[in-house]
């Protein structure tokens, strides 16, 4: 399929917050807290926020407490949650690793963390460019897609440097650096997808498939470490907002939260270790672009 040149514009990203409690405020939203499940808690319920999560830091896996009680068990690299719907508040949280109990050293804490209303975002554990340990939560674009296109959003989460993104070997974003996004709406399709080292041919990642339904917003995560040669993609579909002129897409993300979400890898085996000490990195993306006919 061809894909449009010049459609593209980097996202805008607003100054970085930075709090030393890595992974333990993101990790505690996507879990269903005191007892919640998703199906007793609408997504768009007042006063809720909708959060999934990617574990995108390669070599560890840990269990998360809440006031007390486990709320996440063997959380592994490469895993995103399902969309969980909150509700807003405020809770005690922890960070063990896998199997030392709630009463274990806690490997990252904090007290009174708060959960705000209304956030609907995915939260990426990943490693910066510099390889250290660090959390980037993404706003969501779920606004209308015209009619015979589709959204696609690549965010780079990688210990790498800079990236073109590449659909059927055509450029569709350039320089592309961490941790920030780009997003373009092209024809839907599939394409073969690959990611080469900035103004290179050097495939960094992939190819592999891509299926762009119409209607719907997919989201490809680069992630892992260039020096340990692990890198990797991870593939988020997400609903739009209806289009009466075209197909609806398909249930996930913020449309429907008892769906699952679909989460494809590609690439090389996980290595590397994680020290969950870190820093936490609050980022709000604006997300869109100008179509270019």
């Amino acid at each position: 399929m061809s894909v449009p040149s010049s459609h593209a514009r980097s996202a805008v990203a607003a100054p970085l917050l930075r709090v030393r409690t890595m992974a333990v405020v993101a990790l505690a939203l996507l879990l269903s807290a005191l007892g919640l499940t998703l199906s007793s808690t609408p997504a768009n319920a007042a006063g809720n926020a909708t959060v999934s999560i990617l574990h995108a830091v390669p070599g560890a896996t840990v269990d998360v407490y809440a006031n007390g009680k486990a709320l996440l068990t063997n959380f592994k690299p490469g895993t995103l949650t399902d969309p969980q719907s909150l509700p807003a508040g405020t809770y005690d949280l922890k960070v063990v690793k896998a199997g030392a109990g709630a009463d274990g050293t806690a490997v990252a804490e904090a007290k009174d963390a708060k959960v705000p209303a209304g956030a609907n975002i995915t939260v990426v554990a990943h490693l910066d460019a510099d390889g250290k340990p660090t959390l980037t939560p993404y706003v969501n674009d779920s606004s209308r897609v015209p009619a015979g296109e589709a959204r696609l959003i690549v965010r780079h989460d990688a210990a790498a440097p800079a990236v073109d993104v590449r659909a059927d070997k055509k450029v569709v974003f350039s320089g592309l650096t961490n941790p920030d996004e780009k997003s373009a709406e092209v024809p839907a399709g599939t394409v073969s997808a690959d990611v080469v080292l900035a103004g290179t041919d050097t495939v960094a990642i992939g190819p592999a498939d891509l299926t762009l339904a119409e209607g719907t917003t997919t989201i490809v995560y680069a992630w892992g470490s260039a020096e340990d040669k692990n890198l990797k993609l991870a593939v988020q579909k997400i609903a739009t907002n209806t289009n009466p002129n075209g197909v609806p897409g398909g249930t996930g993300g913020q449309a429907d939260a008892t769906s699952p979400v679909a989460l494809g890898l590609v690439g090389l085996g996980a290595a590397g270790l994680l020290g969950l000490g870190g820093v936490l990195m609050v980022r709000r993306h604006r997300q869109g672009m100008s179509a270019a006919r």
